[in-house]
């Protein structure tokens, strides 16, 4: 897919909107497909989740404490798309 987000809005509770550069838009909730344990704990607290950023040179959003998220799984979620076999398996060898 590699499509860059290119804005990014946190909402309410633990929802931010996307949009990226071919102009799918919407809103994910990372509570429905993170846990927030490990470099992810951080985002529990809405105030630093509100931080977002996004990483331009990535593509994607980003926490300063290094936490991302990869932007095929969050276009695959706003577009209701499935990933592509080969982008699983990339994600399978790491």
């Amino acid at each position: 897919m590699l499509k860059d987000i290119i804005e990014v809005k946190p909402l309410e509770n633990y929802q931010l909107y996307l949009k990226f550069e071919d102009n799918q838009e919407g809103i994910i909730n990372l509570e429905e497909i993170i846990e927030f344990v490990g470099i992810f704990q951080p985002l529990k607290d809405l105030a630093f989740f509100k931080t977002v950023k996004i990483n331009p040179d990535w593509g994607t959003i980003y926490w300063e404490n290094g936490a991302d998220l990869d932007p095929d799984v969050l276009y695959s979620i706003i577009t209701d798309q499935p990933l592509e076999i080969a982008e699983i398996n990339d994600l399978q060898a790491i």
